[in-house]
Protein backbone atom coordinates (compact mmCIF):
# COMPACT_ATOMS: atom_id res chain seq x y z
CA UNK A 1 0.00 0.00 0.00
CA UNK A 2 2.47 2.23 0.70
CA UNK A 3 4.31 1.75 -2.68
CA UNK A 4 0.91 2.46 -4.20
CA UNK A 5 1.03 6.09 -1.96
CA UNK A 6 4.21 6.47 -2.96
CA UNK A 7 3.74 6.02 -6.83
CA UNK A 8 0.50 8.15 -6.70
CA UNK A 9 2.45 10.89 -5.11
CA UNK A 10 5.01 11.09 -7.52
CA UNK A 11 2.50 11.10 -10.50
CA UNK A 12 0.78 14.06 -9.01
CA UNK A 13 4.13 15.33 -8.11
CA UNK A 14 4.86 15.04 -12.11
CA UNK A 15 4.51 19.26 -13.51
CA UNK A 16 3.20 17.58 -16.57
CA UNK A 17 0.62 15.90 -14.74
CA UNK A 18 -0.34 18.75 -12.21
CA UNK A 19 -0.46 20.96 -15.11
CA UNK A 20 -3.52 18.68 -16.82
CA UNK A 21 -4.97 18.32 -13.66
CA UNK A 22 -5.34 21.92 -12.32
CA UNK A 23 -6.71 23.60 -15.46
CA UNK A 24 -10.72 21.12 -14.25
CA UNK A 25 -10.39 22.77 -10.83
CA UNK A 26 -8.97 26.26 -11.27
CA UNK A 27 -12.95 26.81 -12.44
CA UNK A 28 -14.70 25.30 -9.62
CA UNK A 29 -12.36 26.74 -7.10
CA UNK A 30 -12.47 30.64 -8.75
CA UNK A 31 -16.29 30.46 -9.16
CA UNK A 32 -17.14 29.19 -5.91
CA UNK A 33 -15.22 31.15 -3.77
CA UNK A 34 -17.27 34.17 -5.92
CA UNK A 35 -20.32 33.29 -5.44
CA UNK A 36 -19.79 32.60 -1.85
CA UNK A 37 -17.75 35.73 -1.25
CA UNK A 38 -20.34 38.07 -2.85
CA UNK A 39 -23.18 36.27 -0.89
CA UNK A 40 -20.92 36.49 2.56
CA UNK A 41 -20.24 40.13 1.73
CA UNK A 42 -23.75 41.18 1.26
CA UNK A 43 -24.65 39.36 4.72
CA UNK A 44 -21.43 41.11 6.64
CA UNK A 45 -22.60 44.91 5.10
CA UNK A 46 -26.16 44.60 5.00
CA UNK A 47 -28.05 41.78 7.03
CA UNK A 48 -25.16 41.29 10.21
CA UNK A 49 -25.99 43.42 13.03
CA UNK A 50 -24.35 46.51 13.95
CA UNK A 51 -22.15 45.88 16.85
CA UNK A 52 -22.77 47.55 20.28
CA UNK A 53 -19.72 48.97 20.97
CA UNK A 54 -18.02 49.83 17.48
CA UNK A 55 -21.10 50.89 15.03
CA UNK A 56 -20.78 50.03 11.75
CA UNK A 57 -17.05 50.59 11.82
CA UNK A 58 -16.48 46.59 12.55
CA UNK A 59 -17.56 45.90 9.49
CA UNK A 60 -14.38 46.17 7.86
CA UNK A 61 -13.51 42.61 10.15
CA UNK A 62 -15.36 40.49 7.05
CA UNK A 63 -12.69 41.49 4.91
CA UNK A 64 -9.69 42.50 7.51
CA UNK A 65 -10.31 38.88 9.44
CA UNK A 66 -10.21 36.51 6.90
CA UNK A 67 -6.95 38.19 5.66
CA UNK A 68 -5.16 37.69 8.28
CA UNK A 69 -6.18 34.07 8.77
CA UNK A 70 -4.99 33.66 5.11
CA UNK A 71 -1.61 35.51 5.35
CA UNK A 72 -0.95 32.40 8.32
CA UNK A 73 -2.61 29.72 6.29
CA UNK A 74 -0.52 30.84 3.31
CA UNK A 75 2.55 31.05 5.43
CA UNK A 76 2.51 27.48 6.38
CA UNK A 77 1.42 26.31 3.26
CA UNK A 78 4.58 27.78 1.69
CA UNK A 79 6.89 26.61 4.35
CA UNK A 80 5.57 23.05 3.70
CA UNK A 81 6.27 23.44 0.75
CA UNK A 82 9.35 24.57 0.74
CA UNK A 83 10.17 21.83 3.31
CA UNK A 84 9.09 19.23 1.38
CA UNK A 85 11.22 20.80 -1.68
CA UNK A 86 14.49 20.35 0.14
CA UNK A 87 13.75 17.18 2.17
CA UNK A 88 12.47 14.68 -0.62
CA UNK A 89 13.61 17.10 -3.64
CA UNK A 90 10.10 17.38 -5.10
CA UNK A 91 10.39 19.93 -7.82
CA UNK A 92 6.11 20.90 -7.64
CA UNK A 93 6.67 21.53 -4.57
CA UNK A 94 9.14 24.24 -4.69
CA UNK A 95 6.83 25.68 -7.81
CA UNK A 96 3.74 25.78 -5.43
CA UNK A 97 6.14 27.76 -2.01
CA UNK A 98 7.46 30.09 -5.31
CA UNK A 99 3.93 30.65 -6.50
CA UNK A 100 1.91 31.04 -2.70
CA UNK A 101 4.24 33.90 -1.19
CA UNK A 102 3.25 36.65 -3.79
CA UNK A 103 -0.50 35.76 -2.59
CA UNK A 104 0.29 35.26 1.09
CA UNK A 105 2.22 38.97 0.71
CA UNK A 106 -0.99 40.33 -0.28
CA UNK A 107 -2.86 38.87 2.31
CA UNK A 108 -0.81 39.78 5.01
CA UNK A 109 -0.65 43.62 3.08
CA UNK A 110 -4.46 43.39 3.10
CA UNK A 111 -4.72 42.61 6.70
CA UNK A 112 -2.34 45.16 7.86
CA UNK A 113 -4.19 47.85 5.56
CA UNK A 114 -7.67 47.02 6.71
CA UNK A 115 -6.53 46.39 10.18
CA UNK A 116 -5.08 50.17 10.73
CA UNK A 117 -8.57 51.39 8.82
CA UNK A 118 -10.10 49.67 11.79
CA UNK A 119 -7.71 50.92 14.56
CA UNK A 120 -8.46 54.86 13.61
CA UNK A 121 -11.66 54.69 14.94
CA UNK A 122 -10.75 52.13 17.53
CA UNK A 123 -7.42 53.98 19.01
CA UNK A 124 -7.15 57.30 17.38
CA UNK A 125 -4.37 56.37 15.12
CA UNK A 126 -3.30 54.02 12.12
CA UNK A 127 -0.55 52.69 13.91
CA UNK A 128 0.66 51.46 17.51
CA UNK A 129 4.01 49.20 18.03
CA UNK A 130 1.59 46.52 19.12
CA UNK A 131 3.17 43.14 19.39
CA UNK A 132 -0.21 41.33 16.97
CA UNK A 133 0.40 44.35 14.63
CA UNK A 134 4.20 44.46 14.75
CA UNK A 135 4.46 40.55 14.52
CA UNK A 136 2.16 40.73 11.52
CA UNK A 137 4.41 43.44 9.63
CA UNK A 138 7.42 40.82 10.32
CA UNK A 139 5.16 38.13 8.34
CA UNK A 140 5.09 40.71 5.03
CA UNK A 141 8.59 41.05 5.49
CA UNK A 142 9.31 37.21 5.39
CA UNK A 143 6.90 37.25 2.41
CA UNK A 144 9.10 40.02 0.88
CA UNK A 145 12.12 37.90 1.83
CA UNK A 146 11.43 34.38 0.20
CA UNK A 147 10.32 36.69 -2.78
CA UNK A 148 14.00 38.82 -2.55
CA UNK A 149 15.62 35.51 -2.54
CA UNK A 150 13.95 33.77 -5.42
CA UNK A 151 15.25 36.61 -7.49
CA UNK A 152 18.27 37.27 -6.27
CA UNK A 153 19.86 34.07 -7.14
CA UNK A 154 20.30 33.34 -10.67
CA UNK A 155 20.06 29.13 -9.92
CA UNK A 156 16.73 28.13 -9.04
CA UNK A 157 18.10 25.22 -7.27
CA UNK A 158 19.69 27.15 -4.69
CA UNK A 159 17.18 29.84 -4.80
CA UNK A 160 14.49 27.20 -3.71
CA UNK A 161 17.26 25.72 -0.71
CA UNK A 162 17.76 29.51 0.66
CA UNK A 163 14.33 31.04 0.11
CA UNK A 164 12.95 28.08 1.49
CA UNK A 165 15.12 27.44 4.88
CA UNK A 166 13.94 30.93 5.53
CA UNK A 167 9.96 29.86 5.50
CA UNK A 168 11.09 27.33 7.67
CA UNK A 169 12.56 29.56 9.91
CA UNK A 170 10.12 32.20 9.82
CA UNK A 171 7.57 29.75 10.74
CA UNK A 172 8.41 30.54 14.90
CA UNK A 173 6.48 33.70 13.57
CA UNK A 174 3.21 32.14 13.38
CA UNK A 175 2.75 31.40 16.81
CA UNK A 176 4.01 34.49 17.77
CA UNK A 177 1.12 36.44 15.97
CA UNK A 178 -1.52 33.83 17.09
CA UNK A 179 -0.65 33.59 20.37
CA UNK A 180 0.47 37.25 20.69
CA UNK A 181 -2.56 39.00 22.14
CA UNK A 182 -2.55 36.10 25.19
CA UNK A 183 1.36 36.65 25.60
CA UNK A 184 1.37 40.67 26.25
CA UNK A 185 -1.04 43.14 26.86
CA UNK A 186 -2.09 44.29 23.72
CA UNK A 187 -4.61 46.94 21.97
CA UNK A 188 -5.62 44.68 19.71
CA UNK A 189 -8.93 42.67 21.03
CA UNK A 190 -8.52 38.90 21.81
CA UNK A 191 -9.92 35.84 19.84
CA UNK A 192 -13.55 36.07 19.33
CA UNK A 193 -14.54 33.10 16.94
CA UNK A 194 -11.89 30.11 18.53
CA UNK A 195 -13.54 30.34 21.75
CA UNK A 196 -15.77 27.67 22.71
CA UNK A 197 -16.33 28.58 26.69
CA UNK A 198 -18.55 31.77 25.68
CA UNK A 199 -19.33 32.76 22.54
CA UNK A 200 -18.07 36.35 21.67
CA UNK A 201 -19.77 37.00 18.27
CA UNK A 202 -23.57 36.82 17.32
CA UNK A 203 -24.43 34.40 15.28
CA UNK A 204 -25.44 37.02 12.81
CA UNK A 205 -22.10 38.28 11.89
CA UNK A 206 -20.07 34.78 12.52
CA UNK A 207 -21.74 33.22 9.24
CA UNK A 208 -20.66 35.91 7.01
CA UNK A 209 -17.62 36.21 8.71
CA UNK A 210 -16.92 32.70 8.44
CA UNK A 211 -18.41 32.46 4.30
CA UNK A 212 -15.56 35.59 3.73
CA UNK A 213 -12.83 32.86 5.24
CA UNK A 214 -14.01 30.17 3.28
CA UNK A 215 -13.87 32.64 -0.01
CA UNK A 216 -10.78 33.68 1.00
CA UNK A 217 -9.53 30.39 1.32
CA UNK A 218 -11.18 28.80 -2.35
CA UNK A 219 -9.50 31.98 -3.90
CA UNK A 220 -6.41 31.40 -2.51
CA UNK A 221 -6.70 27.48 -4.20
CA UNK A 222 -7.47 29.09 -7.18
CA UNK A 223 -4.87 31.31 -7.23
CA UNK A 224 -2.24 29.35 -6.72
CA UNK A 225 -3.20 27.01 -9.26
CA UNK A 226 -2.77 29.39 -11.59
CA UNK A 227 0.44 30.77 -10.45
CA UNK A 228 1.91 27.06 -10.65
CA UNK A 229 0.83 25.92 -13.81
CA UNK A 230 2.73 29.42 -15.12
CA UNK A 231 5.99 28.92 -12.65
CA UNK A 232 6.03 25.30 -14.10
CA UNK A 233 5.86 26.64 -17.49
CA UNK A 234 8.65 28.74 -17.00
CA UNK A 235 10.89 26.33 -14.94
CA UNK A 236 9.97 23.59 -17.40
CA UNK A 237 9.79 25.95 -20.52
CA UNK A 238 12.74 23.72 -22.05
CA UNK A 239 11.43 19.97 -21.45
CA UNK A 240 9.54 17.90 -23.95
CA UNK A 241 5.91 18.52 -22.12
CA UNK A 242 6.08 22.07 -22.52
CA UNK A 243 7.42 22.33 -26.12
CA UNK A 244 4.75 19.22 -27.22
CA UNK A 245 1.99 21.68 -25.13
CA UNK A 246 3.13 24.73 -27.17
CA UNK A 247 3.40 23.03 -30.32
CA UNK A 248 -0.08 21.12 -30.01
CA UNK A 249 -1.52 25.07 -29.35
Amino acid sequence: MFKAIWRWIQRFSSPKYFYEMSARLIPWFAVSALIIGVYGLYLGLFKAPPDYQQGESYRIIFIHVPAAWMSLFVYMVMAISAGIGIIWQIRLADMVAAASAPIGASFAFLALVTGSLWGKPMWGTYWVWDARLTSELILLFLYFGYMALQSAIEDQRSADRASGLLAIVGVVNIPIIHYSVEWWNTLHQGATVAKFDKPSMHIDMLIPLLLMALAFKLFYFAMVLVRTRNEALYRDRNRRWVRELITGL
